[in-house]
């Protein structure tokens, strides 16, 4: 990596040893997260095959790799967080999914060299890391490629431009109007951009991550936004979510709309679906 590269890897570490089991929490801590979690699920059980044998970067405490262990896979995990990977081991022992895992490491998504080519079935890079590597988000996707066999899926997930501005519009505008369009000119939300930034990472363009999935050698077999429709309606989703039949349609319109070309980029995250031909 060039040692003038943006991203900077231990503060990536130490963001998420102190983040914790918060973590586990993130995509169920309010409606909206549900929503969230209930569409990425969905590409997750649309695209892996059941039984595959998966590699799972960026796991956290393992929301995903449930999802994938109740699908009968086979799932290696990945984080460049100690916290995390141990935080991941006792969800997975306590929830009865350990057995699905094969094994876990602590590694850097833009350096899976651990890894043989093609020796994955499926790869998930979901909930943003390809979002924290910044300016090697190239580097850090063409690994997960490589990984993957000729035929399966890379399933990514990263920080939305617009859809975190849609989300959090409250505290963009506290921004300082300088530096919140150097943020929206480059997508990176860093302390050279805005010197109050805490959070360091690139958040993407639809346009430009389906650019960056060709780059990488996959053709885009999906993109969806991860909501839409109730993104700044929490007190409704509240309400809602106690009414089965009005929840279970807004998860359909919610899908639908996700996909459409205009709402790509107005969920707090984009997921990309790319096939490796």
């Amino acid at each position: 990596m060039s040692q003038d590269s943006a991203y900077d890897p231990e503060w990536v570490v130490a963001r998420y040893d102190d983040f914790g089991d918060r973590e586990w929490d993130r995509f169920s801590g309010s409606p909206v997260d549900a929503v969230s979690l209930f569409i990425h699920t969905h590409y997750l059980q649309h695209f892996v095959k059941p039984r595959s044998r998966v590699l799972d970067v960026g796991a956290g405490p393992g929301r995903f790799t449930q999802v994938l262990a109740e699908m009968g896979c086979r799932v290696v995990v990945a984080d460049i967080s100690p916290v995390q990977l141990e935080l991941h081991r006792k969800h997975a022992r306590e929830l009865g999914f350990d057995e699905a895992v094969e094994d876990r490491f602590q590694l850097d998504v833009c350096d899976l060299s651990r890894f043989e080519s093609e020796s994955f079935d499926a790869m998930v890079c979901y909930g943003g890391p390809l979002s924290y590597v910044l300016d090697q988000a190239l580097a850090a996707l063409r690994e997960c490629a490589r990984v993957c066999k000729r035929g399966g899926h890379v399933l990514a997930s990263v920080m939305s431009l617009w859809g975190g501005a849609h989300r959090y519009l409250r505290g963009a505008l506290a921004v300082p109007p300088e530096s919140n369009r150097r943020i929206t000119d480059t997508g990176d939300l860093t302390p050279a951009n805005w010197e109050g930034a805490t959070h360091h990472c690139h958040m993407f363009r639809s346009r430009e991550l389906r650019d960056l999935a060709g780059r990488a050698g996959l053709t885009v077999a999906a993109l969806s936004a991860s909501q839409c429709l109730s993104t700044a309606w929490d007190d409704l989703l509240t309400e809602v979510k106690e009414q089965p039949q009005a929840w279970r349609e807004l998860l359909r319109m919610e899908l639908e709309c996700c996909r459409e070309e205009g709402c790509l980029d107005m969920g707090t995250h984009i997921i990309l679906v790319g096939r490796k031909d």
